[in-house]
């Protein structure tokens, strides 16, 4: 085995020497990169915790997104049923309800009137049942209606509650 002394370094025959003049073992563990089982199973662990919220928040907003967008479509059917019933003059005659196709979805609405407390008025409110994901909510419009005048009073309000 020849001995030759490279940077105040003694390189024996069997080590190779790099570009900088500085000796090494190839295939040495100072040199070889890569991760530990440790930190493979910390990654694991922690994607184990990140990925199931992720999803679930990816979920709740999709819901989000997907209710506001069929709750406008049903108050915007809960108007028009109330005024078709108005102009037909059918507001006062008790319950009814029905179902309206927008699009490739179903809405389910009904109609109920009801006496006022306070002097001669009827509330009338018009409900319109959806579903998101497989949960029903409904959206609700109620106006005050004078059953000895032609027109409605426009106290409207509106509401949605999930069922």
């Amino acid at each position: 085995m020849k001995l030759t002394r490279t940077h105040s370094t003694l390189c024996a025959k069997s080590l190779s020497e790099n570009s900088e003049g500085s000796c090494f073992r190839t295939g040495s563990k100072r040199h070889r990169s890569g991760f530990t089982l440790a930190e493979v199973l910390a990654a694991l662990a922690l994607m184990a915790i990140v990925i199931p919220v992720t999803v679930q928040g990816i979920q709740v907003g999709s819901r989000a997104g997907q209710v506001g967008a069929r709750k406008a479509v049903a108050a915007r059917i809960a108007d028009r049923v109330m005024n078709e019933l108005e102009v037909t003059g059918q507001l006062l005659s008790g319950a009814q309800g029905g179902s309206i196709q927008e699009g490739d979805r179903e809405f389910k609405w009904s109609m109920q009137t009801q006496s006022w407390s306070e002097g001669n008025l009827n509330v009338v409110t018009v409900g319109v049942d959806f579903e998101v994901q497989g949960q029903e909510y409904n959206v609700r419009l109620s106006t005050l209606v004078d059953p000895t005048a032609t027109t409605a009073a426009t106290s409207t309000t509106g509401t949605e509650t999930p069922q």
